[in-house]
């Protein structure tokens, strides 16, 4: 749930907190989806690791009213065909390769949301509901439930977003097979020798996002947004403290006639300590572009799951599609 969707809004660091009007609202801002003016569908699809985890994302949204919007999403992160080697060798001591086997784990997500326009001009709000399932094949599996809460703001070309998520603290139940377990328990001395925990807590998040688009001479529009990414508790982000720490972003958009766009962002400053032990300030560059034609949207992002440092950059496409199109 941390790694976003939309290849527009990953070409430009995941800043779409304020800037976010459509479909993928469900997942940026539920707020966002009042702006809809009739139905949406989005998909995503990239691959992470060298193609070796598959994430892929659907969502769909439309107007209830004048006032307010719903909408739903899906999404799953994966690794498939996973070699299953801890029966590889046999009760004889012989190693037996038909014993081994596949399986897959994964993380799913659906999410329910719902947005409304407040009686205070500008202001409108947004709720998701989020059912989460985590599979690790026969060994185990996990359910889980969580809140999001959205806010915007819009007013002379400005616009400001909160997104609190996981606000009631998510919690994921977990369900061991202990067949499975006892068969590896004793496979390595002084591990595995406890059934691990079975709740698993993911603590709330907030996202603070401020936005803005400029136009010239009517054929060009220039965006420009940020993000202040926090989290209650200290971690290596670039503002750190026990109470809070904070990870700004900053991304920006340039159009053409609202048919072409080209995308540039920066995020995820993390203070990195080396080997030496002296620190250094590593960061996170995207790149996106993107195509828009008769209500049919098009978008690429060059992006990853770690720093400047890294190789494992991932091509990321998403199509998102106005249904008004089919009427």
């Amino acid at each position: 749930m941390n790694i976003g969707v939309d290849a527009a809004a990953l070409g430009m660091s995941n800043t779409a907190v304020a800037s976010t009007a459509d479909v993928n609202s469900c997942y940026w801002n539920p707020a966002g989806l009042v702006n809809l003016e009739d139905g949406q569908a989005s998909f995503m699809h990239a691959s992470y690791f060298a193609n070796i985890a598959q994430y892929d994302y659907a969502a769909y949204a439309k107007p209830i009213d004048q006032e307010s919007s719903w909408g739903m999403s899906f999404i799953r992160f994966g690794v498939d065909d996973i070699l299953n080697t801890t029966q590889l060798i046999d009760s004889d001591g012989v190693i037996n390769y038909n014993n081994i086997s596949k399986f897959s784990t994964a993380d799913y997500a659906l999410t329910f949301s719902y947005a409304r326009k407040l009686k205070v001009p500008g202001f409108q709000y947004g709720v998701n509901s989020k059912i989460i399932r985590r599979v690790i094949g026969k060994f185990a599996n996990s359910w889980g439930f969580g809140f999001d809460v959205g806010l915007q703001f819009n007013r002379e070309g400005w616009n400001l977003g909160l997104m609190l998520r996981d606000i009631t603290t998510t919690y994921n139940i977990w369900n061991i097979n202990e067949d499975e377990y006892n068969k590896i328990k004793n496979s390595v001395a002084g591990q595995n020798q406890e059934l691990p925990a079975s709740t698993e807590i993911t603590l709330p998040k907030a996202q603070l996002g401020v936005s803005k688009k400029f136009e010239f001479h009517y054929d060009y529009t220039l965006l420009v947004a940020s993000n202040l990414n926090m989290q209650f508790a200290r971690t290596n982000d670039l503002i750190s403290s026990t109470m809070v720490s904070i990870d700004p972003a900053l991304g920006f958009e340039f159009g053409y006639t609202d048919l072409v766009f080209l995308r540039a962002g920066v995020g995820n400053f993390q203070n990195v300590t080396q080997i030496d032990n002296t620190k250094k300030v590593g960061f996170q560059p995207n790149i996106g572009l993107g195509f828009k034609y008769k209500g049919i949207q098009v978008d690429y992002a060059l992006t990853n799951l770690g720093d400047q440092t890294s190789a494992l950059y991932s091509n990321i496409f998403s199509v998102k599609v106005d249904l008004s199109i089919f009427r």
